[in-house]
């Protein structure tokens, strides 16, 4: 197990997602932010089923930031409860793992 996650955060325009994706590098938050565009989210919200076309960002980063990377996307995404969802990185590439550390400082 590393101390890297994947973020997964849903956008509903491809211009908020590079917004988001481009500060979130720009404050070291996230090493990188890989945007695709156009999957289709089917959901639940105010009990209606909803579908809608998205984008989804994949955001590479330390465990350890996550609360600020939370509170940033928070500050930024127009959804009123935005999908921010992090999953472990258990295993990887170690010279892409350690890209990451050097990239993303443990603490702000």
């Amino acid at each position: 197990m590393t101390d890297k996650i994947i973020v997964f955060v849903t956008a509903g325009k491809i211009t908020e997602a590079k917004r988001i994706a481009r500060r979130l590098v720009e404050k070291r938050l996230a090493a990188c932010v890989s945007v695709i565009p156009k999957i289709t989210s089917v959901y639940t919200w105010k009990n209606r089923v909803e579908t809608q076309e998205e984008c989804l960002l994949l955001i590479k980063t330390r465990r350890q930031r996550f609360d600020e990377l939370r509170q940033c996307i928070e500050s930024l995404h127009s959804y009123e409860v935005p999908e921010i969802i992090a999953a472990p990185i258990v295993e990887g590439a170690a010279n892409y793992l350690n890209w990451i550390e050097q990239v993303v400082p443990a603490e702000g």
